[in-house]
């Protein structure tokens, strides 16, 4: 790795170094870095669930980190400074089996039991409910599906690479990640890089085999609420679009939320319907956090005018510690898998969408061209 030095026009490289040499150790340094910011193992989204885990029968073994991927799937991560050793194929192996047992109420009370060590306040349910975009906590399938191991480290012996490419081979999902720590004067670099399955085949080598089958288990799993959410939506197609044109070219689904366009990507209008409660909505995900912080931030300098404007308070939320934010209207205690609720939902949604839009949209395009 090189630094580029524009004002002579060269380059200057950078040492690599490693964790030993530096004073990192695993459980201080490694293990917390991956943990306050899971998403430098790639482009997905990680919720990391617990710590140093050891809530195994008969056993005093315990893992590094858990989490969880977008699927529900638990993911066991396992670190190691320079060198992995020749066992962490097994080590992780024997973790996976450990967790392969715990229920989604476990997998609840084991991230609880992390936040509460956090010591900020925060609820395990509300907090699953966020991370899987606003879908109701009855309807999530955690564990359902097979684990998956990461794997971290600085230096990886050929036994393991070998044993990890047989594992992705037999269908078994396992990701390798190289962390090099480099120093350039008195600062210093992290790269972490996946180097097991290589990017580019990683597709093939994991998801495909399993993305059919996962596909299958959940389309039957949920066949019943997706049939009924396309029912809910056609209804509720059928009569908003007698009172507005918002949404006259959208076709109903079978997700707990159906979104019509704002003039914006990444911004669109939404109607929400789940278990507890119905709502209109603006989640503000542009990809870039702080261009979705900046635009929800004029958007909530004009709290008072959009909320006068709406005819009622709105529910306002900057989700610090996520990439997204969320803007919205809800109607609480209401329950769209009950047919006897669905005038009550429909109702609100027809009266709240054209306000909702009116109230938004033009500041919300204003705010974007702003930037």
């Amino acid at each position: 790795m090189f630094v580029i030095d524009k004002e002579n026009n060269k380059i200057d490289k950078i040492q690599a170094r490693t964790f030993h040499e530096l004073g990192f150790r695993e459980r201080d340094h490694l293990q917390e870095w991956i943990a306050k910011n899971p998403s430098c193992l790639g482009d997905e989204e990680f919720l990391i669930i617990q710590k140093e885990f050891d809530g195994f029968n008969d056993t005093n073994e315990r893992l590094d980190l858990l989490a969880l991927d977008k699927t529900g799937s638990l993911v066991i991560i396992e670190n190691k400074l320079d060198d992995t050793g020749k066992d962490v194929n097994w080590q992780a192996l024997k973790y996976v089996s450990y967790c392969s047992t715990l229920s989604t109420q476990q997998i609840i009370d084991i991230f609880q039991q992390y936040l509460d060590k956090q010591g900020k306040g925060k609820n395990a349910k509300e907090e699953l409910v966020d991370f899987f975009d606003g879908k109701p906590l009855e309807e999530l399938s955690l564990n359902e599906h097979d684990q998956r191991m990461i794997l971290v480290a600085g230096q990886f012996r050929k036994e393991v690479t070998s044993t990890a490419m047989w594992m992705l081979n037999h269908g078994i999902s396992v990701q390798c990640f190289k962390a090099t720590p480099y120093q350039y004067g008195d600062e210093l670099l992290l790269d972490i890089e996946q180097i097991i399955p290589v990017k580019e085949a990683e597709e093939y080598l994991i998801k495909m085999a399993d993305k059919t089958k996962e596909a299958q288990s959940v389309k039957e799993a949920n066949k019943g609420i997706d049939e009924l959410r396309r029912r809910y939506w056609t209804a509720l197609l059928d009569k908003f679009n007698t009172v507005s044109k918002q949404f006259q070219n959208v076709n109903p689904s079978t997700d707990h939320w159906l979104s019509g366009g704002s003039g914006v990507s990444g911004i669109p209008f939404s109607f929400v319907a789940t278990k507890n409660y119905a709502s209109v909505e603006i989640n503000i995900n542009k990809g870039d956090r702080e261009t979705n912080k900046a635009i929800y931030d004029r958007l909530e300098a004009q709290k008072e005018e959009i909320e006068k404007d709406f005819g009622a308070e709105l529910v306002w939320q900057r989700l610090e510690e996520k990439k997204s934010c969320r803007i919205a209207s809800r109607l609480e205690n209401v329950n769209v898998q009950d047919y006897d609720d669905w005038d009550k939902i429909i109702d609100f949604h027809c009266k709240a969408m054209p306000k909702f839009y009116k109230a938004l949209h033009d500041r919300l395009l204003a705010a974007v061209k702003g930037l």
